[in-house]
């Protein structure tokens, strides 16, 4: 008889997902604890506003998780766009991270829609169609 690796993996879901909202706070506490001086540092080395810089802090580190899925759909090397643009990929993310659109798109990435329907609700559409991608043979 083997012994089960994860014996209860809704247990260790919701404890891991505690486990990142605990950690998260404690990161909002850090920044909240800064010094506005440097908090506005911070901002300006980014290039975005402070105000910017909050909301993309409060949104924690899995707010532009559906890029990369997006890119991938797409046919767009998330790798290669990081070497050769990585400042057009860091405003994706950015802008990915700031969308009001996240329920519409989790639902195409998780449908498999997302590539006949993203130009209607993504910010990043524009940006997207603009990347030079491979052809279809």
């Amino acid at each position: 008889m083997t012994v089960q690796e994860h014996p209860f993996p809704r247990v260790e879901l919701l404890m891991n997902t505690f486990a990142d909202w605990l950690r998260h706070r404690r990161e909002l506490s850090e920044i909240r604890q800064m010094d506005t001086a440097d908090f506005d540092r911070i901002a300006s080395d980014l290039r975005v506003s402070p105000g910017v810089l909050d909301t993309l802090v409060r949104q924690g580190p899995h707010a532009a998780d559906e890029l990369p899925k997006m890119l991938k759909v797409l046919g767009i090397d998330e790798a290669d766009l990081a070497r050769t643009q990585p400042l057009v990929l860091r405003d994706m993310e950015r802008v990915c991270a700031l969308c009001a659109n996240k329920r519409e798109c989790d639902r195409d990435l998780a449908a498999g829609t997302a590539a006949e329907h993203y130009e209607g609700y993504c910010l990043n559409a524009p940006t997207i169609d603009s990347l030079e991608r491979p052809v279809k043979q």
